[in-house]
């Protein structure tokens, strides 16, 4: 029976035969009901599973396999139906089934003729048991494709947290970003083409960027199919690591077609599936597109539906799981999206909105989706059902005739309450301006959510950009986050979440906006970077340090493309500062250079010019303006306009400075006869630098005159000066070693100091000279020493070449240079190939077994490598061969080994054909080849720096003004003077260094603040005029063309909507007119009746106009909500803390006034335990007959504000109408239940006490509490017990020594409202009435606010009590909101 595999269809009873892993055991056996254990919930598996990715749609390894095989069993389980009834139905072939909807012989064996159920009717809690799950593994789907996925059996009564246990230790899912659940028809459904492909693409957009889950029906029709083929497609076109896209399918175990092919207890893997559509009747296959399985089990067969509590608890779940990404720690969040759909969706939707969860209605897919897309734009009351109905007969014209009278009030008071929830609602319309695709609607509706969920006082801002940032949605970012709309302001305490603190740093940054950035481009968000640095205060720092940071990281980057990427990324940072420093320089060249040495706290205590030259920035230091300043520093206090040959002249004779010869910048400088005009002179770096050239080149002659003339066994005193001249020359070294202005330490400043290549150069000369000088002062090695100090000249005199950086002409030929022999460095190599190849050959071919070392070097290296250069042996061929020039026996030490020669004649007896070849062939490469390779690469270097001689030299000659700047001004040998000064000042009076030689300034921070201000300033204008250039753009001209045709039509779309909408308006005006006359009409006749003219009847309240207080749908297509004409909370569907639900209540339908034939609320009535004083929970008119309404009872107020109500056969009438509940429900009294709201609020102040403003208004803030078994805040305040006059939870609050105090407050505290409250718990015969009072400390000293909060402090600990920012989202109940906006309106305060 077994097909090795798969695992064959099988009876339930014959499940354990046939699994190919078991194989065909004979002691396996079907076991009984008894036999079956109760297991833990959840159990770990035997070893855990390695929490790394590993890809779904792989199969699976043996390690994950006995995982699965051992963890499964015991914590996941299937349900069975255990007691077999027929039932009146049968099967799709006719034969009989039991009530579960399975034949009899797919039962159980002890299942048909169990004694303990005998006689008894069948109950699915009783009859249908959980036992171990013998369905899961891998899914393969026979056919094209071969597409592998997971699944898995699960009991309709399964723990969420088990399955996602499954799902991300056991499948290896990764824990998503964001859930998004797809739901619509079930059936299959025709979409137009375009709204099709866009949904497609959107659809997986979404998923693929952002790392979301899909969850839908998992089925192979529908909405499902859909998903699964938009999935297909994508993975197709893109490569396998984009495709990779998980997409959930949870379905009804009991409607899937050919499940038995997936029932193997011990696991399938895999589990072969067919996907056979034609012969599937009313079950349905699993779609093949679908990466993962959930099969629901509730024991049944064929009943659909069965899946929805589990994959909504499932949805719930996951969505509360928190979810850490690069730092960034998120809810995960979930939205909702509807295509198409019938009554089941309409029923998601709405728990969907209930429990807050955005939803994006697609419209055009039809049915449900458009119905409520069409009526999304309204006010509610003009949902009507005569609206509803008109819209079903429309979309549902097939099955219009199965909506009762029921329904369609059902139907309507769902839309009205999805519509009402505007904020959870998105309808994507194809072609919508701003709205072109579905990813962009279904995060525009996260955002839109997150924008008007409750909080505490300050904006989601935060929440906002974590998601854009674990999305990595930049277009997001910028159209719902980052807009003109908000000043985006960034707090630390907001983005600490945002990004990872290394555990060294104990300190939390005073500056994260700059962390952020850091982040972003490390984390390689490009546009989220380019957004934060547009945020950031200190940019032109910042733009540089980010270019450094992508240089740096680029060289450790192995792939060659991101490395490309990150370049041009550090180029475009570059490009930024410059733009930036251009529109400063403009404005102001002073304040502009002053940014280039300000010291910037934020970015390591550096500078702008010293981040660009650590970037190797050579635009931004080629810049004009840093030109100009490193010219400014290059002549010191003299004018830049002085020539060279002043200066020159002036320090052969100094008195000249005295004329005007030389002029100087500051004008303290200018008069004659003044000592500054000298020192300032000496102390400029240009004269510094002419200086040391001739102090150096006095050196050089003086050196080079002892080598060649005066170079004694005893040094005579030149020699002597040479060695002194040399020793200032080691001070100086040892000063730029070892000077730490800015305290970075002796590791880095030796690090910073050995990276400079020229003093590379200088310690070389100094250690070979040392050396030189060693041999030299010994008498048996004099001549070594000369020879090593004549080296050591060479040196001295290559460091000539770093004078040279000064000249524009010959400091880009130095780099020149340098970049060649790099080039030679890497010729060698190949070259050393054939020198060495052709040497070793020609040796071992003409000369055996020389045995002499050097002259093996000659022949092998030395005369191989004078041959490129033309000087052939004579030998070689053999026609010059001259005995005489050589050493027959290799014994002559200054002549090399003769050849093989005839010992009769002498004459060479080498094949001189081979040898003459050889020669030829390494003539060729060497010659031609190799050194003409040589010159190309000489020749591309040469044109690689010529191209940028300009940039370069201007680097290169910041580092020669540095040194200089920074040099002390007497040069060599005289420099030791300065080196005396300095360290009697450091070493002895221990006076710390000076900064005044650095090329940095550090500012005060008035000063600091002022220039970072301007630079702010300037840094919009510049991100201005960046724009506007972007819109001079070809390509984006078009683009904005096509936008604003397409919102010209829209407009023009809604001009004649709103036309319509007039016209609409009117004739419910006309119909609310018509109604009032009838009114007055039945007014008239009660008053006749009341003269005896007629038999009494009930007189009717005047009504009013509701079109009086609709408002017209603006051009936006967004109605103007007013306050709503009747009560909302008090119509819930489901009433709180009970499973009862309301009969639906329309909002049309409220008033008792209007007729509403249908009505028929259930009744429900709470039996308070807790309570003294209630009414009869379970009413009887006796019971009813004893309470008297409209006055006092006893204790009880049963006195409405409103003046009589009405009472009907014993129970009072709810004077705001109906709200699809009889009976008191959880309140105490039939009638008006009393309550207190006490609005205690002060002025939101500053640390100097200054009131904070918003919007220009000032801002309260509200005591506010949180009671115990609640999760909500409220009011300090409630339900009045009978006899008293502050309410319970009131009291919980305050201590007992202040109710007194507490009862003039409110006696002297200004009512707000006095009346029936919108309370979920308000029924037919039951609401609350509540009187709010509005208790305001104008001062923040005030006397009895002091006293408040003092007894506050001593209350229960279970309470939570605070001071709340009082806002309009703040975390509140709906009613108690509508009190605190009146008490804002009171007070003319922000709300």
């Amino acid at each position: 029976m077994a097909v090795r595999g798969r695992c064959t269809k099988v009876l339930p009873s014959e499940l354990n035969k046939v699994c190919p892993e078991r194989g065909d055991d004979p002691t396996m056996h079907p076991r009984k009901m008894s036999d079956f254990e109760v297991v833990p919930n959840l159990q770990q598996s035997s070893s855990s599973v390695s929490k790394s990715r590993r890809k779904a749609h792989f199969p699976t390894g043996s390690n994950e396999k006995e995982n699965l095989i051992s963890w499964i069993p015991e914590n996941i389980r299937k349900k069975e139906c255990t007691y077999f009834v027929e039932s009146s139905q049968t099967s799709d072939s006719g034969r009989i089934v039991c009530e579960c909807g399975y034949l009899r012989e797919q039962h159980l064996e002890d299942a048909a003729k169990p004694p303990i159920f005998l006689g008894k009717e069948w109950d699915s809690s009783r009859h249908i048991q959980e036992m171990p799950t013998d369905a899961f593994g891998d899914i393969h789907f026979t056919g094209l494709g071969q597409k592998m996925g997971k699944y898995v059996r699960v009991s309709s009564d399964t723990p969420p947290r088990v399955i996602y246990h499954l799902m991300t230790q056991h499948w290896g899912l990764d824990a998503p970003n964001l859930l998004i659940s797809v739901t619509g028809g079930a059936k299959n459904f025709i979409m137009k083409p375009r709204l099709k492909n866009i949904f497609r693409q959107g659809l997986v957009k979404v998923a693929q960027t952002t790392g979301a889950w899909i969850i839908t029906g998992g089925s192979h029709t529908g909405v499902m199919k859909q998903v699964g083929e938009a999935v297909r497609d994508f993975i197709l076109s893109c490569s396998h690591k984009e495709g990779e896209i998980v997409t959930i399918g949870i379905a009804t175990w009991g409607t899937v077609y050919n499940r038995e092919s997936l029932i193997c207890p011990m696991g399938g893997f895999p589990a072969e599936y067919i996907l056979d559509e034609e012969n599937q009747g009313s079950l349905s296959c699993l779609d093949s597109n679908h990466s993962h399985f959930i099969l629901v089990d509730d024991g049944t067969h064929g009943r659909y539906g069965v899946e929805i509590p589990l994959r909504t608890r499932l949805e719930k779940f996951i969505s509360e799981q928190t979810k850490v990404k690069g730092g960034v720690a998120i809810k995960i969040p979930i939205v909702c999206v509807v295509l198409e759909g019938g009554p089941g969706t309409l029923d998601t939707i709405y728990n969907a909105i209930t429990n807050g969860t955005p939803c994006v209605i697609v419209e055009g897919s039809g049915r449900v989706a458009d119905v409520i897309a069409q009526v999304a734009s309204l006010p509610v009351p003009k949902i009507t059902i005569a609206l509803i109905q008109k819209k079903l007969s429309v979309l549902f014209h097939d099955t219009y005739e199965l909506f009762t009278e029921g329904k369609l009030v059902e139907w309507t008071k769902k839309i009205q309450d999805i519509v009402r929830s505007r904020q959870l609602l998105t309808v994507f319309r194809e072609g919508k301006y701003g709205q072109q695709d579905v990813d962009v609607a279904i995060l525009q509706a996260l955002f839109k959510a997150s924008r008007n969920q409750d909080h505490f006082g300050r904006e989601n801002w935060d929440h906002q950009l974590k998601l854009a940032v674990a999305w990595n949605r930049v277009d997001i970012a910028r159209s719902e986050i980052f807009t003109d709309d908000h000043e985006w302001k960034v707090q630390g305490s907001s983005l600490r979440s945002l990004y990872k603190r290394s555990a060294g740093r104990v300190t939390f940054t005073v500056d994260p906006v700059r962390d952020l950035l850091i982040w972003a481009v490390v984390q390689n968000r490009k546009e989220l970077g380019e957004i934060i640095w547009a945020q950031s205060q200190d940019c032109m720092a910042a733009a540089l340090a980010c270019s450094k940071i992508l240089k740096e990281l680029a060289k450790e980057e192995e792939d060659t493309d991101t490395t490309d990427d990150m370049l041009a990324l550090a180029e475009q940072y570059e490009h930024k500062a410059i733009g930036v420093f251009t529109d400063c320089y403009r404005k102001d060249e002073e304040r502009a250079q002053k940014l280039l040495t300000r010291v910037s706290e934020a970015w390591g205590k550096t500078t702008c010019l010293q981040l660009a030259l650590e970037a190797k920035n050579m635009n931004f230091v080629s810049h004009g303006g840093v030109q100009a300043f490193l010219t400014k520093v290059w002549w010191g206090k003299m004018c830049v306009d002085n020539g060279l040959w002043r200066v020159i002249a002036c320090m052969l004779f100094f008195p000249l400075l005295y004329t005007s010869l030389i002029t100087f910048r500051e004008k303290r400088v200018q008069p004659m006869g003044c000592l500054t005009r000298l020192q300032a002179f000496f102390t400029a770096p240009v004269v510094i630098f002419h200086m040391n050239i001739l102090s150096y080149f006095t050196f050089l002659l003086l050196f080079a005159y002892v080598l060649m003339v005066d170079f004694q066994p005893l040094p005579s005193w030149r020699e002597y000066l040479i060695y002194f001249w040399l020793f200032s020359l080691v001070c100086e070294e040892t000063r730029q070693l070892l000077y730490d202005p800015d305290e970075f330490g002796v590791v880095k400043k030796a690090s910073l100091y050995f990276k400079d290549f020229w003093n590379k150069l200088d310690i070389c000369a100094i250690l070979v000279f040392i050396t030189g000088l060693t041999c030299r002062l010994i008498p048996s090695t004099l001549y070594p020493g000369r020879i090593i100090l004549s080296l050591a000249f060479i040196i001295f005199c290559l460091r000539l070449m770093h004078i040279f950086t000064v000249s524009k002409t010959l400091g880009p030929k130095i780099i020149i240079v340098k970049r060649m022999m790099k080039d030679v460095f890497f010729f060698l190599f190949l070259l050393a190939v054939w020198v060495v190849s052709f040497g070793v050959a020609k040796q071992a071919i003409l000369i055996h077994n020389e045995e002499r070392v050097e002259w093996l070097f000659r022949g092998v290296v030395y005369h191989s490598y004078l041959t490129i250069f033309g000087q052939i042996p004579s030998y070689i061929d053999g026609v010059n061969f001259n005995i005489d020039q050589c050493s027959p026996n290799g014994t002559d030490p200054y002549k090399p080994k003769c050849p093989e020669t005839n010992e009769d004649n002498k004459k060479p007896i080498f094949p001189e054909w081979l040898t003459v070849i050889l020669l030829c062939l390494y003539l060729l490469f060497t010659n031609i080849l190799l050194l003409n390779l040589l010159i190309a690469m000489f020749n591309y270097t040469f044109q690689q720096v010529q191209e940028h001689t300009d940039q370069i030299w201007k680097f290169q000659r910041h580092d020669l003004i540095e040194e200089y700047h920074g040099r002390p001004p007497a040069p060599p040998p005289f420099i030791l003077l300065n080196h005396l000064q300095i360290l009697v000042r450091r070493g002895l009076l221990r006076r710390p260094a000076t900064h005044h030689k650095q090329l940095k300034e550090k500012l005060e921070k008035n000063e600091e603040a002022a220039l970072l201000s301007w630079e702010r300033y300037l840094k919009e204008n510049y991100l201005q005029h960046q724009q506007c250039q972007e819109k001079q753009n070809t390509e984006q001209k078009i683009r904005d063309i096509a936008q604003r045709v397409d919102l010209l039509a829209e407009l023009l779309d809604l001009d004649r909507v709103k036309s319509t909408g007039l016209v609409e308006q009117r004739l419910v005006s006309l119909e609310d007119q018509v109604h009032q006359s009838a009114q007055a009409l039945r007014w008239i006749m009660k008053a006749l009746q009341g003269n005896d003219f007629s038999s009494g009847e009930d007189m009717p309240p005047v009504g009013f106009s509701k079109a009086s207080e609709m408002k017209e749908v603006d051009l936006e297509g967004k109605p103007e909500e007013s306050q709503p004409l009747y009560h909302v909370l008090a119509r819930n569907l489901l009433y709180p803390g009970s499973h009862t639900p309301r009969f639906p209540v329309p909002d049309e339908k409220v008033p008792w006034e209007v007729d509403f034939p249908l009505y028929n609320p259930p009744a429900y009535s709470a039996d308070h335990k807790d309570m003294a004083v209630q009414d009869p929970f379970s009413p009887s008119l006796d019971s009813l007959l004893k309470i008297n309404y409209n006055t006092m009872d006893g204790l009880i107020d049963r006195q409405s504000f409103h003046g009589l109500y009405a009472v009907q056969d014993g129970l009072p009438l709810n004077p705001m109408g109906r709200t699809g509940l009889q009976g008191r429900g959880r309140l105490r009294c039939f009638g008006p239940n009393h309550a207190l709201h006490p609005i205690v609020t002060r002025w939101r102040r500053n640390l100097d006490g200054s009131i904070i403003r918003k919007s220009l208004k000032k801002m309260l803030e509200v005591l506010v509490a949180q009671y115990p078994l609640s999760d909500v805040w409220a009011l300090p305040g409630g339900s009045l017990e009978p006899g008293e006059t502050l309410p319970l939870k009131l009291k919980w609050i305050l201590r007992r020594e202040f109710w007194p105090q507490f009862q003039n407050l409110l006696k002297q505290g200004t009512e707000i409202h006095k009346g029936y409250l919108d309370d979920p718990r308000n029924t037919d015969n039951a609401w609350v009435e509540t009187v709010a009072i509005s208790v305001h400390f104008n001062n923040q000293n005030d006397v009895e606010m002091k006293r408040l909060n003092s007894f506050l402090q001593g209350c229960d600990p279970e309470l939570c009590i605070r001071w709340q920012v009082l806002d309009k989202r703040i975390p509140l109940h709906a009613n108690h909101k509508e009190l605190l906006h009146k008490v804002s309106t009171l007070l003319g305060a922000y709300y």
